[in-house]
């Protein structure tokens, strides 16, 4: 079995949304002093790879922890977006081509190559993003999430968070960001999972994700 981990690293100095904090990591205990090493950490809940649940954008929405943990793990299908341009949208003729194969898959992940530009500014501006006929399809659907690598899924400059209200509205299902190396998952139906740090009455969490085959 291969497996390949989808998730960024957090560490000091990484790309975050804009107009939060980078996470911070500072020696809690030492080796010297202690006898064992430990760091604390503070960073914003949506630090890195991370899940939105509906508590993200609405009160009174699920959390991320009241979600069953069947949410984060099952199928994924890797649709291939990369020739999408910049500031493009990504609609349903991208998903067509995936026939029966879309029907199989319990997570949607969008592979527009984006991460490459991870650690530059190009990062946070002009990613492709989906249309609404893409998120209404999903709705329709039985999917547990939908994955992007890059750092939103609205455009930066979309304070409605448009994307965002028209997923969440519809029921509870997972949104994860800031996921890497879509590409080198293979065609076709894989496993997948997105394991989140299990914060109470959480609106967001970084997590670990995963694919194998």
């Amino acid at each position: 079995m291969t497996v390949i981990d989808l998730t960024q690293a957090i560490a000091e100095g990484m790309p975050v949304y804009p107009g939060t904090e980078g996470p911070r990591l500072a020696p809690a205990s030492s080796y010297e002093r202690d006898g064992f090493k430990e760091t604390r950490l503070t960073m914003y809940s949506h630090t890195g790879t991370h899940i939105d649940p509906p508590a993200h954008i609405f009160p009174g929405g699920t959390t991320l922890d009241r979600l069953p943990a069947s949410q984060f793990i099952g199928t994924a299908l890797v649709i291939d977006c990369r020739d999408v341009p910049a500031g493009g949208e990504i609609g349903m003729e991208r998903l067509e081509p995936y026939g029966k194969a879309l029907r199989q898959a319990g997570f949607l992940l969008f592979n527009t190559g984006w991460d490459r530009f991870w650690g530059r500014e190009e990062y946070f501006f002009g990613y492709p993003c989906v249309s609404a006929g893409v998120l209404d399809f999903v709705l329709a659907g039985d999917y547990r999430g939908i994955g992007l690598d890059t750092i939103g899924l609205d455009p930066v400059d979309d304070a409605h968070l448009t994307r965002h209200r028209r997923l969440f509205s519809g029921r509870d299902i997972i949104n994860i960001e800031n996921l890497t190396g879509l590409g080198r998952c293979p065609e076709g139906i894989i496993g997948f999972g997105c394991f989140p740090i299990k914060l109470t009455e959480s609106d967001g969490a970084p997590a670990r994700a995963l694919t194998w085959f």
